[in-house]
């Protein structure tokens, strides 16, 4: 049985990339020098802000926000209904498990109940990809929801695994715009709040981790509308190098922030945002509507389309391996 190299006694992890084995105790002590390193590092956090949590039901949110409140930071949720079927229904009842475990203040908005649509209808609608519809639509009421609240900063759950897949597929495109706005925290300003990533130290096996020694609860399966998505495949390509050479995908992502973003930031020509007219969000154009405003003119009113119908052909077939016959929800 392998050691904890802090303590010697028994270990519940190994972490090639650390070249070392850890206890829970030990192995909890290396998340949080992990998380507050982040902070510091980028000016994440301070113990006087008042921090919004998106939360989904996943590991890396869930253990965000409990890692959060375990530093002493003032952390309340927010969970977000994108009615995706079953998907959906399994992250809201976790998540409220969650929080009424810990008697923690959770904010919800269900997308349909307030914008009229539901994620599945709005890709089949508008033709955009399940996800971009998703990403776009949970950027506006994270904003929305953040300032009208008053919180000063809204954290997400992006861990380094996420952050390295991300950098891997902008590399490959050479895509330098998103590059240069690839940072683990978006400062407030031209309308929007400050948004910060504290897990991008830590990954995905590690907070799944946490979870299991913390007895936290959570939605194991990926959205069923990622399937097919290319973040997968990096995120696969990159744990294949990581395993022959462990390290390598902290090493490119952390070696990207050290050393080649501040570079790109710094030769970024930002133009100041104008206001939509419809919703006063920030927007490309002050004479036409925002894209979320957009979305929703053209996605309310449609009845539910279901998950696996807004999939192409190649991910339906891995939809129904995954999922079966749970018509297409």
């Amino acid at each position: 049985m392998s050691k904890c190299r802090s303590c010697g006694e028994p270990a519940v992890i190994d972490l090639p990339r650390h070249n070392a084995n850890f206890c829970s105790e030990h192995f909890m002590q290396l998340c949080h020098r992990q998380l507050e390193k982040a902070i510091s590092d980028f000016d994440m956090l301070s113990r006087e802000d008042r921090v919004l949590v998106a939360v989904s039901g996943g590991k890396d949110s869930l253990a965000l926000w409990d890692m959060l409140l375990e530093a002493g930071y003032h952390a309340d949720g927010l969970y977000i209904g994108l009615g995706i079927g079953e998907y959906s229904d399994e992250s809201g009842v976790i998540t409220r498990a969650f929080a009424a475990s810990q008697g923690l203040k959770l904010i919800e908005v269900d997308i349909r109940n307030e914008h009229g649509f539901d994620i599945p209808t709005a890709a089949g609608v508008t033709g955009r990809s399940p996800c971009s519809a998703c990403g776009l639509s949970k950027r506006h009421i994270f904003d929305e929801v953040a300032q009208r609240e008053g919180y000063d900063v809204l954290a997400t759950g992006h861990n380094l695994d996420d952050e390295a897949a991300v950098l891997f597929g902008n590399t490959l495109r050479w895509d330098i715009e998103y590059l240069r706005r690839q940072a683990p925290v978006l400062t407030a300003g031209n309308g929007f709040g400050k948004k910060v990533k504290p897990l991008v130290r830590l990954t995905e096996r590690e907070m799944a981790a946490w979870c299991v020694i913390r007895g936290i609860d959570y939605v194991v399966e990926e959205c069923p509308m990622a399937v097919g998505n290319k973040h997968l495949a990096y995120k696969d390509a990159l744990n294949r190098l990581d395993a022959a050479s462990p390290g390598t995908k902290a090493s490119f992502y952390l070696g990207y922030l050290e050393r080649m973003q501040p570079v790109l930031a710094e030769h970024a020509d930002v133009d100041a945002p104008s206001s939509c007219p419809n919703c006063g969000a920030p927007s490309a154009s002050a004479d036409q509507p925002c894209a979320f405003c957009r979305l929703v003119d053209s996605a309310t009113g449609h009845d539910a389309i279901p998950v696996r119908m807004v999939l192409n052909k190649k991910a339906r077939k891995i939809f129904d391996a995954q999922w079966g016959s749970q018509d297409g929800k």
